[in-house]
Parts: structure tokens; C-alpha cells; sequence
């Protein structure tokens, strides 16, 4: 069976991934590493062939940061097919627009700990 999880191939990707964080990125880095909120998250994951921007491998929960980026058609087309993906895997997806991590950290953090415990 292919190894599913940080696929050697995309190493590299996810190295420069983590030493670029966005100001968003870095931000709830600095909330919720060292479990912070009493699990490990790691940033700049891979499944598959999708890199996720945290992921909490005890809770099976990615944790998506979204920009202007991600308004397009074709943005959200592959978000969908990226989530479907995922879920399939039993992964949850929850997404937050940047300036929330800015703008209301606190209501970030009791959102992904919201999550905690639940089965998808």
C-alpha cells in the first residue's frame, strides 16, 4: 500500500511551506503549537497529494486558513474535491478566513476545540 501520509515526493514543498508561513499561518502556529490546546498539531502536513495547512493527527482534524485566494470558481472547486478527499479518509476539514486569527483568536480557538472528540 503507498504511503499516504508526508509522502517523500512532497518533502521539499512542505519544508518551504513551513519556513513561508503566511502572517495568518504564523499567527495560529503560535496558538495552538506545543499543544497549546492539549493536542499536537503539526503544520504543512501531506495526505495524499494535498498539503494541509495544521493537522492533529490524534483528533483526525485539518485546519485550513483561507485567503482572497480562495475565492475564485476554481479555488473552491478544489477545496470541495480536496475536503471530499479527506473526509473520505476520515479526515474533518474546518476552514477559517485569515483575519479571524487576527480579529477574534479566542473564538478560533473554542471553534477547533468544538471539534474535539468527534467522529466523521
Amino acid at each position: 500500500m503507498p504511503r499516504l501520509h508526508n509522502r517523500t515526493i512532497l518533502k521539499t514543498r512542505r519544508k518551504e511551506l513551513r519556513n513561508r508561513l503566511t502572517p495568518a499561518e504564523a499567527g495560529l502556529w503560535s496558538l495552538i503549537k506545543d499543544s497549546k490546546l492539549g493536542r499536537k498539531f503539526r503544520r504543512q502536513h501531506s495526505v495524499g497529494s494535498y498539503i494541509l495547512d495544521f493537522y492533529c493527527p490524534a483528533e483526525r482534524l485539518a485546519i485550513e486558513l483561507d485567503g482572497q485566494a480562495h475565492n475564485s470558481e476554481e479555488a473552491q472547486a478544489y477545496d470541495q474535491e480536496r475536503t471530499a478527499f479527506l473526509n473520505g479518509l476520515g479526515i474533518k476539514v474546518i476552514r477559517f478566513e485569515n483575519n479571524l486569527v487576527f480579529k477574534e483568536p479566542e473564538l478560533l480557538l473554542a471553534e477547533i476545540i468544538r471539534h474535539f472528540g468527534r467522529k466523521y
